[in-house]
Parts: structure tokens; sequence; C-alpha cells
């Protein structure tokens, strides 16, 4: 075990980019008959697209896997990371694997979602309040605009805002799991490229529209 503990922290990420790799979007559609989410509507293989199908119990399962998959390498480290000599920085690069796997997944061709439900399994995983408060801004956004690219939007820029301000009070802030939140920020940014310019445009898709 000894020689294996230099090794971990990089099994660690790696495993946790494997488990992101997993597209729930497209399996639990297979499994339940349905139509390939990269086949209509946004043609994003995730928990909104699904949606579009018209199966909401496969929009459902499709995003709590999509945020397990994210929380689980992250809590895993944080229960039981010091037993296996795993710091703050083995955290937060496995939790920026998990989001990377879902967008870049190593299983098909490296053509992912957007990592919105992701995203916020790694963020649960860091701390509940962290991931309570950027769900609760997603929810309110939704709400009242119809727009889940504007929440998603909103969100992710919230989310490093809210891990600054909850230093000291629900956490202790750590820089690498600061830069991780904020790296996968600007990636939910910059996979929302298109979708920023139909919201400009006011062509975007509202919450439950159908496939076309």
């Amino acid at each position: 075990m000894d020689t294996l503990k230099p090794l971990l922290p990089v099994l660690a990420v790696l495993a946790a980019y494997i488990v992101g790799s997993l597209s729930f979007a497209v399996i639990v559609s297979r499994l339940m008959g349905l139509s390939d989410p990269r086949t209509y509507g946004s043609k994003n293989p995730g928990a909104t697209n699904v949606l579009r199908s018209g199966s909401k119990p496969a929009a459902v399962v499709t995003l709590l896997l999509d945020a397990a998959k994210g929380w689980l390498p992250v809590a895993l480290i944080a229960w039981y990371g010091k037993a296996w000599g795993l710091e703050e920085g083995t955290l937060a690069m496995a939790g920026l694997a998990a989001f990377v796997g879902h967008l870049f997944p190593v299983f098909f061709r490296f053509q992912g979602g957007k990592g919105v439900a992701t995203a916020l399994g790694v963020l649960f995983g860091i701390h509940w309040g962290l991931g309570l408060a950027t769900a609760l801004t997603w929810l309110i956004i939704a709400w009242f605009f119809r727009y889940s690219s504007l929440a998603s939007l909103v969100a992710a820029v919230f989310a490093p805002v809210y891990y600054v301000f909850g230093d000291g009070v629900a956490w202790y802030l750590d820089r690498s799991v600061l830069l991780a939140i904020a790296v996968m920020a600007l990636l939910l940014l910059w996979r929302h490229a298109q979708n920023i310019s139909r919201l400009v445009k006011g062509t975007e898709s509202r919450l439950g529209a159908k496939k076309t």
C-alpha cells in the first residue's frame, strides 16, 4: 500500500474522470426506449434536452445520475481522503476531472454535455451548503424566466462567489478548490456560448418545450 500511496492522487483523479465520462442522458434514453438526445432539440446529452423527449421520469433520472457522478468522487475524498493521504488539492482536481469527463467523455467520442448537473454534484460534494445555494439560484432564475440556460449561466457565475463569501462561516476557503470552481464556471460559460447568442436574439427554447 505504501508503494501505491504516491499514485493515489493520480488514480483518484483518473477514476473521477472515468465516472464523469458516463453520459447518463444517452444511457437512460436507451434503457427507456427513447430517442438519442444527441439527435433532437439542442442535441445536448443532458437532462434538459432529455426533458424535450416528453419523458419527465427520464429527465429526472438523468439529472440525478449526472449530479451523482460529480458528487461521488468528491464526497469519497472528503470522507476518506485523510486516511488515504489525499489533500484538498486532490479533491479539487477530482471534482474538476468528473466535470471534464462529462464534457469530454472517453466512452462517447469526447462529445458530451454542458455539465450543469455534474458541476452541481461537485459543489454538493465540496459542501452541501454551497450546492444548495447554487441550486436555489438555478431554480429561482429558471422559475421566473423559464430559461434553463440563463439559470445555468447565473448559477455558474455565483458559485465561486458563494464559496468565497462562505469562508469562515460554513467552510474554510481552499485556493485549489476555489480555482476548480472558477474553472468549472468558465467552462460552463464557454459551453453555453450558443445559448448566450440565442438568448440575445430571443430564440432560445424555454423550459418544457417539446422536441421538434
